[in-house]
């Protein structure tokens, strides 16, 4: 049960409508989804994949015969976003998965997108072409030029209509800029700029300009051995043009104001909860990194997920979050098998609902968890093939941590940690949501009476 992007019902009932990609448990490395990201009106739905892909999903308009079932997410366009590359310099190969997509605010009947990989980020125009110039002059029907010679009268060309053709085309390349691996882009709300940021820095770009960049953030240190943490994220944010934040790998947020000065080393203000001494471990420095910031869309808050938690911080309130939001706390006892198998490195991503009402981060096991902040109340789901019936209605999960285990309650013993849910998108409009297993695009959305 949560609370709908209209506010005020926390009696949302969650039901299957997709699932995209390959259902074969043989997957491969390239198939892999990396990123979901939706457009701002929640019309189109972008992927990216580690084989270097986006793939855009357009979802269908409602039709007249079932008015209340909302139109289904098909594959508009795919095309091949960035290619692997070779670093000469250094004799490293850069990997051609795609880190983020991020969609740029729709000024024509076009859509613009960003799209990165661990060094370049490219700018992609994604256009609908549904007529051909017919009628030329000096060129045949088949493209070959005529002799002028022969030409003895002008005829005026005329656009004949044709299938429609949906065109993905590169029009600028913004590279060299990034030494380390680049983690974040953010689409400034000047509608001009964005930022992209790596372990060490963040740069500011302008859209047009592709051959320069600033530093705004540099963290590096004059000798390395001296380095205690990298950023993980930063985000611009959605209102205020001269504001955002960065966070670390330690735990903290920082939030500057480029009005300050043009190299923010100095921050405006900086978010960190002090650690509570009685979970003090070995992992406390590795499950406080943040691995996801995102401001809420009314701009007053800001969120955050580390390893085992949702943080969620007024930004007048630098001190402690106003909210804390546990996701799977029953792992604190797994953390030394965790940090054995690597998946205690896992970088999870986090999302708002359209009004803020409610927050959702991935798990294991194929689970996500929603929290609502006005009921304090959590659900957590799965996203599995056997749920995946046709407007079948979601089962909330329940995890048994320890004792005896009722029927339906999973053992933390039992949850496959190869099965996770890092990236996951909400709607901006509607409640419908993308959840992004392994290889397979889930979407849910709530059922329509």
């Amino acid at each position: 049960m949560m609370a709908g992007p209209g506010g005020g019902s926390s009696d949302v009932q969650w039901c299957f409508s997709q699932v995209k990609g390959a259902m074969d448990d043989d997957v491969a490395e390239a198939d892999i989804i990396s990123t979901v990201e939706f457009n701002q009106s929640g019309e189109l739905l972008a992927t990216g994949d580690k084989g270097g892909r986006v793939v855009i999903f357009q979802q269908e308009p409602e039709s007249k015969s079932q008015p209340l079932r909302r139109g289904e997410y098909n594959v508009y366009s795919t095309f091949q976003s960035h290619e692997p590359e070779f670093d000469y310099l250094k004799s490293l190969e850069i990997e051609e998965k795609i880190n983020k997509i991020r969609w740029l605010p729709q000024k024509n009947a076009a859509h613009f997108l960003l799209s990165t990989n661990d060094k370049t980020i490219k700018l992609w125009k994604i256009s609908e072409r549904d007529k051909r110039p017919e009628g030329y002059n000096l060129k045949e029907e088949d493209g070959r030029y005529k002799d002028p010679s022969t030409v003895t009268t002008l005829r005026v060309p005329v656009l004949m209509p044709m299938d429609l053709m949906v065109e993905a085309s590169p029009r600028r390349v913004f590279a060299n800029a990034h030494t380390y691996h680049i983690n974040s882009i953010s689409i400034n709300s000047d509608c001009e700029t964005y930022l992209s940021a790596d372990d060490l820095r963040i740069n500011l770009w302008h859209q047009e300009i592709t051959d320069r960049s600033f530093n705004i953030v540099d963290i590096k240190p004059a000798n390395m051995e001296d380095l205690t943490e990298v950023i993980t994220a930063a985000e611009f944010h959605p209102n205020q043009c001269n504001t955002f934040v960065y966070s670390s790998s330690k735990g903290t947020i920082r939030l500057c104001d480029m009005r300050a000065s043009a190299l923010c080393d100095k921050h405006t203000k900086m978010f960190e909860e002090p650690e509570d001494p009685n979970n003090r471990s070995f992992f406390s420095e590795i499950i406080s990194s943040i691995s996801d910031v995102k401001f809420s869309n009314n701009g007053r808050y800001m969120m955050t997920r580390d390893y085992l938690s949702i943080k969620i911080w007024d930004l007048c309130m630098e001190t402690r979050p106003v909210e804390t939001y546990q996701v799977h706390e029953y792992l604190r006892s797994k953390l030394c098998s965790l940090y054995e198998n690597d998946c205690i490195f896992d970088k999870f991503e986090c999302c708002w609902n359209g009004n803020d009402s409610v927050v959702m981060t991935g798990s294991y096991n194929n689970f996500f968890r929603m929290f609502d902040r006005g009921y304090q109340q959590d659900v957590t789901y799965e996203a599995s093939r056997e749920n995946s019936r046709p407007r079948s209605i979601l089962k909330p999960r329940k995890i048994s941590t320890g004792g005896k285990r009722k029927k339906d309650e999973i053992s933390v013993d039992s949850l496959d940690f190869s099965k996770k849910i890092i990236h996951t998108a909400w709607h901006p409009l509607d409640n419908i949501i993308a959840v992004a297993t392994t290889n397979n695009l889930y979407i849910f959305q709530d059922k329509l009476n």
